[in-house]
């Protein structure tokens, strides 16, 4: 199986993600059909003193799909409301392009057996913590990535004052809660 991108309506995503799962269950087409997924990142907001935990979409208007792509499975999937076309189609490319196996590992988040390079994908309001270098031990909030997402600008509190600090991504870790 391939992963496929489906291009939907800003804010249903979900909802064509149900639509697809409800409509190919017991149908034959069921079987040429894997993972269905709206990649989210846990971010926080803080809110009247408050953190409160939300999911935000990585991709919006976006799902990704694990299939083997068939004729009949590609134009079932262009008829469900909210789905406006498969990334790649266009006028020269009549049928999806498939992501590569890099695009794949990146999203998500699979290391490559090959190579000894671990994938990160920190997101900007990501919460951290420094476990290398001169700032180990302080924890931080992401405020920007680099377009490969190996260099990141947090900001940590150092004598009571928001300092930005550069830092490799390989330098910090998620702080799950």
């Amino acid at each position: 199986m391939k992963w496929y991108v489906i291009h939907t309506y800003s804010g249903h995503e979900n909802k064509v993600k149900t639509a697809i799962e409800k409509g190919l269950a017991g149908t034959p087409l069921e079987k040429q059909v894997g993972r269905l997924l709206v990649p989210v990142r846990k971010t926080f907001v803080i809110r009247e003193g408050k953190k409160i935990e939300r999911d935000k979409k990585l991709f919006t208007s976006y799902v990704i799909m694990e299939a083997d792509m068939t004729p009949e499975l590609k134009t079932y999937i262009l008829q469900i409301a909210g789905v406006t076309s498969f990334l790649g189609i266009n006028k020269e490319h009549k049928e999806p392009i498939p992501l590569s196996q890099e695009e794949v590992d990146r999203l998500l988040g699979i290391t490559d057996p090959n190579r000894d390079i671990k994938v990160y994908s920190y997101m900007p309001g990501d919460m951290v913590k420094v476990i290398s270098g001169p700032f180990t031990d302080f924890e931080g909030i992401v405020q920007k990535t680099t377009e490969n997402g190996t260099k990141l600008i947090i900001e940590v509190t150092v004598f009571g004052r928001r300092t930005p600090v550069e830092l490799n991504a390989s330098q910090v870790e998620l702080i799950k809660k």
